[in-house]
């Protein structure tokens, strides 16, 4: 195949392939396939294996080429022996008499038999070109073939001299490797070919595949923009890269959810549950200004407004502390601790507190229980739940005594840190609300309070890699805090609710 066919070869099937297609202004959207990074990398791979086949198959064609060539000479050496053998029994006479007949069977192989002075006694040569006889090594030729006159053909020959300066020349025809050559080259376009089209195609379905999925991504991402964000982005079911990059995505929208669903919902129970406190302290500070009775009342009304106004310091104090918590802005300040040693240091600080109210501290914490996080929120937690269940856990039943017991309890996985009263404790189908800002059940809003110790202490918790749990004490309720040893595992699994 020469390069003129080639060239129309190719060009008949771009041809082709562009019918396939109809055009890039018959597919809409085709311009966007091409730019996608499936398609070039479709691309990328098709180039490299057309040039590692196109590679293959020229080292194949140049393997096949020598092999003819060494095949051409071994039937050179035979037809020299065997002519070498007319000759030595019959002379010039036999040798060109064979020369002549073989001359005239049909077959590759050439023959000519010249004087000295260069006349054609024999042989199937009619023309060759200038200084070929005068060669001592075999060489590729052209020649016309004698019946087959101004037609040039090429073939491998050797010359040989015989007595009396008569020449003799055996050669073979090359028509048959220009054949192969040409069998050859004609497989590796056409297979080139139809390799750049079914990886065009391959490369474009894929590419379309991935678009849509992305463009389903990207419209349902539009809509969460535009709506609320409770849709998430839709998963194939195939568990890819993007099925695994959606699901991280939902998750990052679950949390988004949570955090402004948290938002709101601080923002309404500021709004309800701050109302009162703030009244109250309006109430006094105008009462305050009222009174014509002495600096012993007014004294009286302003310690009353400080009273109010410290109650929402610690409110607002304790709602910046749960937002840290939540954000983990503290996670960098993190150290390694013992559980026991806070443990038994915040029941010290209580004992005072206990004693006044007639309850009775039990401390379990056997040292070291080394835990790595924040000792200022952690023993901030602590105390919440201590002063929950010294405000709350008082027993319902006469003559029985209160009883508060901390205790720390670790292992390989994590510690422990939990604080038990004999109290009325709290119904089950209401531990999850009690962890929410600002819920205060029925039964404890007489008493002093914000309902923000439980969230507090359950965001500590969270910052950790913990979590907070509410049991049954049977009677009274026990309130654990778990931390697992090494947060990158997350909570201990003794630890699940």
């Amino acid at each position: 195949m020469n390069r003129k066919e080639n060239f129309l070869e190719i060009r008949a099937g771009g041809m082709k392939v562009a019918k396939l297609f109809g055009g890039a202004a018959r597919w809409p959207g085709l311009t966007r396939l091409f730019r996608t990074t499936a398609f070039k990398l479709a691309f990328a791979y098709l180039v490299i294996i057309g040039l590692g086949f196109t590679l293959v198959l020229d080292r194949v064609g140049e393997r096949v080429r020598e092999l003819i060539d060494v095949q051409m000479r071994q039937t050179v050496a035979a037809d020299l022996k065997g002519l070498a053998d007319q000759y030595a029994e019959g002379g010039l006479s036999q040798l060109a008499a064979v020369v002549d007949r073989r001359s005239r069977t049909p077959g590759a192989s050439i023959y000519l038999v010249v004087s000295p002075t260069g006349v054609t006694l024999a042989g199937n040569v009619l023309e060759l070109p200038p200084g070929v006889l005068d060669q001592k090594e075999a060489v590729e030729t052209t020649y016309e073939r004698a019946g087959v006159p101004n037609v040039q053909r090429r073939a491998m020959a050797k010359v040989f001299e015989l007595p009396g300066h008569f020449k003799l020349l055996i050669g073979h025809d090359l028509e048959d490797r220009e054949r192969l050559s040409h069998i050859l080259g004609s497989a590796l376009f056409t297979s080139l070919l139809w390799l750049l089209t079914i990886g065009g195609l391959g490369g474009l379905f894929v590419a379309r595949r991935l678009l849509n999925r992305v463009d389903a991504m990207s419209a349902k991402a539009a809509t969460l923009l535009e709506e609320d964000l409770s849709g998430r982005l839709p998963l194939s079911g195939a568990d890819d890269e993007l099925d695994r990059l959606a699901r991280n995505l939902n998750a990052m929208l679950d949390r988004i959810k949570g955090l402004m669903e948290g938002i709101r919902q601080v923002s309404d129970n500021i709004a309800h549950d701050l109302r009162t406190p703030l009244t109250r302290l309006r109430n006094h500070a105008e009462h305050a200004l009222q009174l014509d009775q002495g600096e012993a009342a007014c004294r009286a009304a302003l310690e009353q407004v400080i009273d109010e106004a410290d109650g929402l310091i610690r409110i607002f104090n304790a709602l910046l502390m749960i937002a840290r918590a939540e954000s983990q802005s503290s996670g960098e300040s993190l150290a390694d601790l013992d559980a026991a040693e806070l443990v038994h240091d915040m029941a010290e600080l209580y004992e005072p507190a206990a004693d006044e109210s007639g309850v009775e501290l039990q401390v379990r914490a056997t040292p070291p229980l080394p835990v790595r996080g924040q000792r200022e929120l952690i023993g901030q937690a602590l105390a919440n739940l201590i002063d929950n269940a010294l405000k709350y856990g008082a027993p319902d039943l006469p003559g029985v005594k209160a009883i508060i017991e901390i205790s720390a309890t670790g292992d390989d996985l994590g510690v422990e840190i939990a604080v038990a009263d004999r109290g009325p404790g709290i119904p089950e189908d209401q531990r999850s609300r009690v962890l929410e800002r600002f819920v205060r059940l029925e039964s404890s809003r007489s008493r002093p309070g914000s309902g923000l110790g439980l969230s507090l202490a359950a965001a500590v918790a969270r910052l950790h890699g913990g979590h907070l749990r509410l049991e049954d004490f049977a009677p009274g309720l026990r309130v654990v805090l778990t931390f697992p040893r090494d947060r990158e595992n997350g909570p201990p699994k003794s630890a699940a609710s």
